[in-house]
């Protein structure tokens, strides 16, 4: 996985956090099928490589991701169709089922697909100023993408609903205010930031227990409480009995960095 000028999604490692850049800065990083490939692809490696422990994304140039190229979209029109196959295997189903931290650095405009695929990390910090839409009924679509759910659980029905129906741009400062986003930074510090908090999660959290965690809020979204306590506690048995356990006890008692076990990761 090496950097290339050509490639739509770049990919380095600094650490144990690995940094994907949409890289079509000519066109803000605009969506295209080459760089959902790019990008789904990543993600495999990613979620399977023992070094990597967290992942940042973020957009080349002045842009994160401003949706799906209009070029595209004017053909899928033109077509009058989408296949009903691709629309139920959207990337933002691939991105939310990442079983590793995923930090969105949202570095300029966010809409459409971006703003789902953004949405679908598990958090998003942003640079001072940005703009961010949902655009679909501006363009004449439903709320695609996953927004119709994502969007309700992080914001509430209202708020969500006033974002999807109007498709007005939410600057950072009120995207915060809402909940639709994590944190604000001055643009000059969003990637140190972001990477700041990838890397304390990778060199001090268990990598098997964020992602058991990120299980567990996935499902217990529609469970009953009860449900989910009953379900969570033969997982806090087993986890009493692991080496990750015993290691987090060892390294708060010995007053150094824990040594946890990289994710046993198998590909659904």
């Amino acid at each position: 996985m090496s950097d290339g000028g050509e490639e739509p999604v770049l990919y380095r490692l600094e650490g144990a956090v690995a940094v994907l850049t949409l890289n079509r800065p000519d066109r803000m990083n605009a969506w295209t099928a080459a760089l959902e490939a790019r990008y789904l692809a990543l993600l495999d490696e990613l979620a399977a490589d023992p070094a990597v422990r967290a992942v940042v994304v973020t957009g080349a140039g002045r842009g994160y991701c401003p949706g799906a190229d209009m070029s595209e979209l004017r053909d899928l029109g033109d077509a009058g169709t989408r296949p009903l196959d691709e629309l139920q295997s959207i990337p933002v189903r691939r991105t939310y089922a990442f079983p590793k931290p995923l930090i969105a650095a949202i570095n300029g405009s966010c809409a459409g697909l971006g703003l789902a695929q953004a949405l679908a990390c598990d958090l998003r910090f942003a640079a001072a100023g940005v703009k961010f839409t949902t655009s679909y009924a501006r363009r004449g679509l439903v709320a695609e993408d996953g927004t119709s759910w994502l969007l309700p659980r992080l914001l509430g029905t209202s708020r969500a609903l006033d974002l999807l129906l109007s498709a007005r741009i939410v600057l950072a400062e009120e995207a915060l205010e809402l909940g639709l986003i994590n944190r604000v930074c001055p643009s000059e510090r969003l990637l140190d930031e972001a990477m700041a908090y990838a890397t304390d999660l990778a060199e001090n959290c268990s990598p098997t227990a964020m992602a058991q965690i990120k299980g567990q809020v996935r499902r217990h979204l529609t469970a009953e409480f009860a449900t989910a306590i009953a379900e969570t506690a033969p997982l806090v048995v087993a986890s009493l009995g692991t080496e990750d356990f015993r290691e987090g006890v060892a390294s708060f008692a010995e007053r150094r960095p824990p040594r946890f076990q990289p994710l046993a990761y198998k590909q659904a």
